[in-house]
């Protein structure tokens, strides 16, 4: 739930070792109109709902920085913030209202967007929706909150620690202030240095820090120096991203030696992170080894399913993924939103866009949620859900990876990516798009 940094029809080199960030299964430049909205009661009633995710969607942002391509407006008017807001409560006691009996959330998250671009009575409001709506005691359930150097005021942290919050991200993205702008993120490293110690001193959660690499003329010298940078604030979680960008732009047209200094950056932050206490969890996570463990119920993203609330956020059952309509392009994005800000509490009680998993799918799904992070995938646990293993349904996808040296050995117990096979996630995930995606996805048109 961090940063989508890549549009998803970015033209790549085949070879790239960064064809596509897959932080989710389908992207939703796949998901289309339901020719007949369901239910979600329908949609929801046969679910298992004892450990879902549940996700709030603020999709407003002080500046809209470069490499963006959420569904996100920069600096809109208050009457319109005031409108979502109450959109999001009419939304809120619809679908806690549709719900089966005995649902529970065992993880909580509010992104965007910038969460934290709400005033802290809004934030409390926010809260206050939350557990009401849904019956929740949000202090007993492991939230997470986005924010940036320019909204991690006092005021809004102390909302957060008041309300619980357990981990609180900030996309830094550089500790050079002309690296940060080459991205496209304007920003100040006194505000940033500002904001991480407010973080610090006003709660209690873990700090994650999102770093790019990648940024024209950063070198390994100036990658090292915001590695040192971020360690110095002790982060329980810091995410390494690749900066992807838009197609035709000037990096875009670089090709082969752009990805081969990302891929050595990437190696060189890899090795740093881990030589000073970080343990690798994924090609971009890393947590440091003596953060205590997040407590709360046990969620999996493979299995569980996640209620989203707001016009950016997904929703997913087994079979079923839905949101509301997708785009990057500022126009569109206003329309959507002014439509959502719309709506009375009876349309929020129907899908509206998305995507119908069938078998195929969702074995998919779940090799692409579970094979990319370095504990590996357990083969058990998909043959319980399946019937069969990954391999015997994946031979020739397999069979290239194993060509390739990027998956480990041939454990009977656990799939394993190897160090190089994790350093390629952004190349091993497309490869595992059924046809039906990327069909949808090559003639989906970004707006």
């Amino acid at each position: 739930m961090t940063l989508s940094l890549v549009p998803a029809t970015e033209p790549v080199a085949p070879d790239s070792p960064y064809r596509s960030y897959v932080y989710a299964y389908p992207h939703k430049s796949s998901y289309r109109p339901f020719g007949r909205r369901p239910l979600l009661a329908d949609l929801w009633r046969d679910e298992d709902v004892r450990a879902l995710s549940l996700y709030l969607h603020i999709p407003f942002c002080e500046m809209r920085c470069g490499f963006c391509n959420l569904f996100t407006r920069s600096t809109p008017p208050a009457e319109q913030v005031a409108a979502y807001l109450d959109a999001f409560e009419r939304q809120a006691r619809t679908v806690a209202g549709v719900l089966p009996e005995g649902t529970r959330f065992a993880r909580a998250a509010l992104g965007g967007g910038t969460p934290t671009y709400l005033e802290a009575d809004e934030l409390a409001r926010v809260y206050d929706v939350l557990e009401s709506a849904f019956g929740l005691d949000l202090t007993a359930v492991p939230m997470s909150v986005e924010t940036s150097p320019a909204t991690a005021t006092d005021d809004r942290l102390a909302v957060l620690e008041a309300r619980g919050v357990t981990r609180v991200s900030m996309g830094v993205q550089s500790f050079i202030d002309s690296e940060a702008h080459a991205a496209g993120r304007p920003q100040r490293r006194a505000e940033v240095d500002r904001a991480l110690a407010a973080i610090r001193a006003h709660t209690t959660a873990d700090l994650n820090v999102d770093l790019i690499y990648g940024i024209d003329r950063q070198d390994e010298r100036t990658w090292a120096y915001s590695l040192d940078t971020a360690l110095e604030h002790e982060p329980e979680e810091i995410y390494l991203y690749p900066l992807y960008v838009r197609p035709l732009t000037g990096l875009g047209r670089r090709g082969g030696s752009w990805d081969d200094h990302r891929l050595g950056l990437y190696r060189q932050g890899r090795d740093h992170l881990r030589e000073h206490g970080y343990e690798q969890v994924s090609m971009r996570m890393f947590r440091r080894t003596d953060a205590p463990s997040v407590e709360g119920p046990e969620y999996c993203c493979q299995t569980d399913g996640m209620v989203g609330l707001g016009c950016g956020a997904r929703s997913y059952t087994v079979s079923t993924h839905y949101s509301f309509d997708y785009a990057v392009g500022v126009g569109r994005v206003r329309s959507i939103i002014d439509d959502y800000t719309g709506r009375d509490p009876a349309d929020f009680a129907h899908a509206e866009v998305g995507f119908v998993l069938d078998e195929d799918e969702r074995r998919r799904r779940h090799l692409l949620q579970s094979l990319p992070r370095a504990e590996g995938m357990d083969t058990a646990g998909y043959t319980a859900r399946f019937g069969g293993s990954p391999r015997d349904d994946f031979p020739g996808l397999f069979a290239a990876l194993d060509r390739r040296g990027w998956v480990a050995g041939d454990s009977t117990e656990r799939i394993v990516l190897t160090e190089e096979g994790l350093a390629h996630s952004d190349a091993i995930g497309p490869l595992f798009f059924s046809e039906r995606v990327n069909a949808l996805m090559a003639e989906y048109e970004a707006r």
